[in-house]
């Protein structure tokens, strides 16, 4: 009998094992590649924006909403999306949306960040799990972007800066979309930059150097990470 379980199991564990690796297969993605202008963006590396040299020692951020449209007007909208993109986790770099089609992308669009609804809802499962350092509380919701790291222009501690960017009360909705245009007849893939040196070119760490809460502060710096976006 214990044999019998045990290879139903093992019979289980292949069928989903070969199903995931068919659906990885016959997929569209989103590929994310994160960068410091033409460099890959590397952990702790010394970089240099138009004010400010500085390592990066966090990088996270929310990719929700994504829905893609085709060449002839047609859509697909992903259920429940919400992805955690983790600079120390490559497989979050990678997403897998629907099933290839017969026809182009056109273009991509996206939400840095959580939405109310979900935030109001409290932490749940997966990436909106709260053990993955994103949520605040229901107060505040969740954390659409963390940035962390330090720089010798930060007079705090151990010159550390840190930028919590959320919120999703009015003024301090923290929630913004990006849209692309894709445009390059590819029916299975989107290649994105996300290049982390347009964010810090726009900000003055002497002056800039820790926001932890939503408000003004937080809302620039969300307007200032739709531009790390673009076409690879």
């Amino acid at each position: 009998m214990i044999f019998k379980k045990q290879l139903l199991f093992g019979f289980i564990f292949v069928f989903v094992l070969n199903a995931s690796a068919q659906f990885q297969k016959d997929s569209v993605f989103v590929k994310l590649n994160l960068k410091w202008k033409n460099e890959p963006l590397e952990l702790n590396k010394v970089y240099h924006s138009k004010t400010d040299s500085l390592q990066i020692s966090t990088f996270k951020f929310y990719v929700s909403a994504i829905t893609i449209q085709f060449e002839d007007n047609s859509t697909f909208i992903e259920k429940n999306s919400y992805h955690l993109v983790d600079l120390e986790d490559e497989n979050t770099f990678k997403i897998a949306l629907c099933k290839k089609a017969n026809k182009s992308i056109s273009k991509i669009s996206f939400n840095i960040g959580v939405d109310s609804l979900a935030s109001v809802s409290g932490a749940m499962s997966g990436d909106l799990d709260a053990t993955k350092g994103m949520y605040w509380a229901w107060q505040s919701g969740f954390i659409n972007m963390k940035i962390e790291g330090k720089s010798n222009s930060c007079a705090t501690r151990n010159n550390n800066f840190h930028f919590h960017v959320g919120g999703y009360l009015k003024p301090n909705y923290a929630l913004r979309n990006v849209n692309v245009n894709v445009n390059n007849n590819s029916n299975d893939n989107v290649n994105l930059i996300i290049d982390l040196a347009q964010l810090f070119d726009e900000v003055d760490l002497k002056t800039t150097n820790s926001i932890m809460i939503p408000g003004q502060k937080a809302m620039k710096i969300a307007d200032l990470s739709v531009n790390m976006f673009r076409l690879q």
